[in-house]
């Protein structure tokens, strides 16, 4: 039996690779054809309607300004954890864009679903629906042809997937428990984000105040994980979102008010090198471009700016003022501007990215059906 379950991981793997290069191919070959630039720069946001979940789609004008130019079903349901007021879903990650592959990954945490969606530039085609392998999905990370989702309930949970061409497969023996006690709540207590280190060699889930536990797994050359996870604890700081700088170093916003960088080892110990407290109430969401970092501060609206240096070392940047309840964020590709939801008032507060790090405010939108809006990405 355990033959034959690699070879199947083995044979999946196989085949992903082969369909993406006959998808590079035939991209190539059909791209004087299409009428919309896969290059055009967005930003999406998800409603996680608990009606029904969808994803806005803007345009990015060049001055960093953003232009609604559709909405996109997901054909899946938003969901809502206990306790939640400005952060529905508790957690970084929930609209994950695998840029390379010009895919968008959403997560129906009210139908226990993740659904695929084709980007090109700023307009999405949905070709898949898929279980999540577990209890209210909240989380996506991506590194090559493997893809895994964080499933808040039920003590939590992790599930592997395979990318075939556009497509995902879930790889049953891929699922890992994570075993925490259920805890009121739901909102603090349920785990925040699932994140490949960037070598992919390792997955990264926090606990948040479940625990106060960064849980490491080791990932195996076809993509499965390791039995358990190395479990390294932060007692009391409450770790909630995942970053990684250049170097490879884990930084963590920590909902106790502080920015944290970590070294990786091998067997998935963590050891710190640098914490800046922020002086700003609940840090829970970070994001980076380049070597710029921005931690939200939800509980005081202000961003917290951090410069990042080869040691893993960080430098406050200072702060900037955001509407009310900053929370999930996403910087553009090429680094200029930086987009942050309001949990607060549904909206997206707009950012230019100053060479210094500092941010230039250039105005604010309204999330329409955003009441419960959790999950930005940008290209």
């Amino acid at each position: 039996m355990r033959l034959t379950v690699r070879f199947l991981t083995v044979a999946l793997a196989a085949l992903a690779l082969t369909a993406a290069l006959a998808g590079t191919a035939a991209a190539r070959g059909k791209a004087s054809h299409k009428r919309v630039n896969p290059h055009a720069s967005a930003v999406f946001v998800q409603t996680n309607d608990p009606a029904g979940n969808a994803v806005v789609a803007y345009d990015r004008r060049p001055n960093g300004t953003l232009a609604q130019v559709g909405t996109y079903a997901t054909g899946g349901l938003g969901g809502i954890l206990d306790g939640a007021v400005v952060d529905p879903l508790a957690s970084q990650g929930a609209l994950t864009l695998d840029r390379r592959a010009g895919l968008l990954y959403a997560v129906n945490a009210g139908s226990d679903t993740v659904t695929v969606f084709v980007a090109r530039g700023e307009r999405l085609h949905r070709v898949q629906v898929i279980g999540s392998g577990g209890d209210f999905p909240v989380s996506v990370t991506t590194h090559g042809h493997l893809v895994y989702v964080l499933n808040a309930r039920d003590g939590g949970s992790v599930q592997g997937f395979v990318r075939i061409g556009n497509r995902l497969h879930r790889v049953g023996r891929w699922n890992r428990d994570l075993g925490l006690p259920n805890a009121e709540p739901e909102f603090v207590n349920t785990p925040g984000q699932v994140a490949f280190t960037p070598s992919g060699r390792q997955l990264v889930v926090s606990t948040k105040a479940n625990g106060h536990a960064l849980d490491v797994f080791g990932v195996r050359p076809f993509g499965g994980l390791s039995a358990s996870p190395t479990v390294n604890e932060v007692p009391g700081q409450v770790p909630f979102a995942l970053e990684f700088d250049a170097a490879g170093h884990l930084l963590v916003g920590e909902a106790a008010g502080a920015v944290e960088s970590f070294s990786i080892a091998g067997n998935g110990v963590l050891t710190s090198v640098d914490k800046q407290v922020t002086g700003g109430k609940a840090t829970c969401w970070i994001v980076g471009s380049g070597n710029r970092f921005w931690a939200s501060n939800t509980g005081s609206d202000t961003l917290s700016g951090y410069l990042g240096s080869p040691s893993g070392a960080l430098a406050p940047l200072g702060d900037t003022g955001t509407g009310p309840a900053p929370i999930d964020a996403a910087a553009s590709a090429d680094g200029r501007f930086l987009y942050v939801q309001t949990g607060a008032d549904d909206g997206v507060d707009q950012f230019r990215i100053n060479g210094n790090g500092s941010l230039t405010p250039l105005g604010s939108i309204s999330v329409p059906n955003g009441a419960a809006s959790e999950g930005i990405a940008a290209s």
